[in-house]
Order: structure tokens, then sequence, then C-alpha cells
């Protein structure tokens, strides 16, 4: 879930980790290994998030670790803790992530301390890996005739789709209620706050409303912050077990992982990469495009997703049928799984089977997983 009330990262996760053991009936002695994804924080919350951990009331024999694959990083996740269990190294695992954008944002997840023969490196690949994400989208959006006219378009839809999913308690399922603290601006009080939905969405946004928006991040430019991805907070947490365990303890399994691919691109370009990376996943699993039911596909922003839904030729009924990240957020650590939920909670309600999880990555690097719902 996302919010833009809170920024303790290590409370909020700490909440959906223990939700998720709960919701999974499991113990928190059954995980054997924990991995978080998480992009912006400190020291790569390698510390932090297994204070979280221990703090949820999992035991030290659960172990714990990070990944950074940027905003991917939580889909990332999925991918590890499902391969150390196909290979026979754990039964249980959770994965997840978290990400504080109000705490963290000033960065821009640039670091501070590179050194100058990277910035003045003569490869430019190199030194686009740091250019920002916006200028990445002004980049796609002139590069492959995205005009401003279709982003504000797909904007409106996105969050008309996400209002309609959320009044007719499609995320239900999916979010955990958390109370974090709130400051009162006027008082300067401190009070709990329960946080129950994603509260980013634009109930009744109209085009004519969007299109007024200036550019965000060139004079001249079409990506603006209506046809962006939202910065806002959120955790995402899943269990991931061995099928014999699950099925020796009467557990009934949502879905099944399938695989994952990952490839890359230019990174000044970046929002482009599910264009190579989805049909790398379908030639890897064997799955044809037209038997795909369900395609979330991480809003960054609607330059990319349209660029590439029109050079896969995506169905876009198919494609993030309840609204994506320009309305409900992107906390990037965190989104992958969030994806991930969402997709399975779409493919219930239409009783269907197969989906995939796709996103660009900072630095130029696109990812794709594809799961089967269990019937």
């Amino acid at each position: 879930m996302s919010s833009r009330q809170y920024n303790d990262e290590s409370r909020s996760l700490s909440k959906i980790m223990k939700a998720a053991v709960q919701r999974a009936q499991i113990e928190p002695k059954d995980v054997n290994d924990a991995m978080i994804g998480n992009v912006l924080a400190e020291l790569g919350f390698a510390k932090t998030g297994r204070m979280a951990l221990n703090h949820a009331g999992f035991p030290n024999t659960t172990t714990f670790h990070t990944v950074n694959r940027q905003c991917s990083s939580s889909l990332q996740a999925i991918t590890h803790i499902s391969h150390s269990i196909m290979v026979g190294q754990i039964d249980v695992g959770l994965a997840g992530g978290v990400e504080s954008m109000s705490r963290n944002y000033g960065s821009r997840g640039v670091p501070t301390d590179i050194s100058p023969t990277l910035l003045g490196s003569d490869v430019k690949d190199a030194r686009d890996c740091i250019m920002p994400m916006g200028i990445t989208s002004e980049n796609v959006a002139t590069r492959y005739n995205v005009d401003r006219k279709a982003q504000d378009e797909y904007a409106v839809r996105s969050h008309s789709r996400a209002s309609r999913a959320q009044k007719e308690g499609r995320f239900d399922w999916e979010i955990q209620p958390i109370t974090v603290p709130r400051i009162d601006e006027a008082t300067g009080q401190l009070s709990g706050y329960e946080v129950t939905k994603d509260e980013g969405i634009r109930h009744g946004l109209t085009f004519e409303k969007v299109s007024t928006l200036k550019p965000a991040f060139s004079e001249n430019g079409k990506s603006t912050a209506g046809n962006s991805s939202q910065i806002s907070d959120g955790a995402s947490s899943t269990i991931l077990a061995r099928r014999g365990w699950a099925e020796e303890r009467g557990l009934k399994p949502l879905g099944r992982f399938v695989g994952t691919q990952v490839k890359g691109c230019a990174p000044d370009e970046m929002g482009i990469s599910p264009i190579y990376a989805i049909p790398a996943l379908l030639k890897w699993t064997g799955v044809e495009l037209k038997d795909v039911d369900v395609i979330e596909l991480n809003e960054a922003f609607a330059s990319q997703v349209i660029a590439v839904t029109r050079a896969l030729g995506l169905d876009e009924e198919k494609l993030n049928p309840n609204g994506g990240a320009i309305a409900i957020g992107h906390p990037t650590g965190a989104t992958g799984a969030r994806l991930t939920a969402t997709m399975f909670g779409e493919l219930r309600r239409q009783d269907k089977e197969i989906g995939i999880v796709s996103m660009c990555a900072s630095t130029g690097l696109g990812v794709a997983s594809l799961f089967v719902r269990e019937s």
C-alpha cells in the first residue's frame, strides 16, 4: 500500500511483515530467510531492516538481507527467494520491499560521492546512469513519438481505473491497515493516523485538469506531475514456500512463480526496457503473449508505458486494469511486490490464470516475471 502521510519505513515494514505471516497462517519461526527491496535508505536498509524483522517477532534464526535493483527491487526479492526455494536451500521465505520517498527522496537516488573518473567518463552510457528520471521520460517521449495529449489521457485512465477499483473494494484484500504517527501542521501535535487505503488516487480527475499542469522536468517537456508516478511511501511483503511444505500443513497456495528475465537498455531511455524484458520472459517460459490474462506494467511515466504498449502490441484491456503508479504511487523499493499482489487479485476477480509483472528501472534495466494463479 502507499501513503503520503508517514515516513518511518522501519515501523511500516515491521507491521507489514508481521501481517504477512499471519495472513499466510504460518509462524514467524517458519520463515528461513527474508529479503527486502530498498533503494534510498541509509546503508541500504541492511541494519534497520534486520531490526524491523526482529521487532516484528521473527526469531534470530530467520536471516535477513536487502536488495537494490532500483524500481524493481521487491520483484527481484521475490525472484531471489523463489530461486532459493527452487534449488532446495530453504523451504519458506519472505520477500517484499519498503520505501519512504518523503524521507529520502532529496537525493533523487543519486550518490554524492561519485568519483571524478566516472563523472567525466568518455563513455556516455556511464554518465547517463545518473541522468534524472524525468529527463529519461522526455527522451522516451521524443524518440518514440509520445505526445503530451496521449500522456495526459493515459494519466486520466490510470486514475479512473484506480478510482473504480478502490470504490469496488478490489484492493481491500491486499492492503494491511496500519496506524502511523502524523503531525498536525496547524497545532504541531503528534497523533496516530490509520492508513487504510492508497491515498494518491484523484477521484473524478479530468483531462482538462491534467492538461493545465506545467512540464516538470524541462521547459518545453511533455512529462508533468500529473502524468508521472507519484512520490509516496509504502511497504509490501509476500510469503513464498516450497509446495510440499505448504501441502503438508494444509495451506493452499495463491499462485506459482514461474520465472524472471532481466534485460538492459540505454540508461538515457531506461523506461523502454520492458520492450526487451517481456519478450525474453515469454520466450524463456514458452508462453505466448495472447495467453497472458493480466499485465501489471509499472507506470513510472505515462511516456514509457505508452511506448512499451505500442512496441509490444499489448492489449490495453489486460494492461493495468486497476490503474497503476500514476494514481496509486510508486514507493520504489516496495512496488514490485505490490504489483504482484494486485495482479493476483485481478486474476482471481476475473477467474483467470496467467499474469506478468514488469517494470523499468533506473540505469537502464527491464524486469519481467511470470506467475500462474492456482485455481
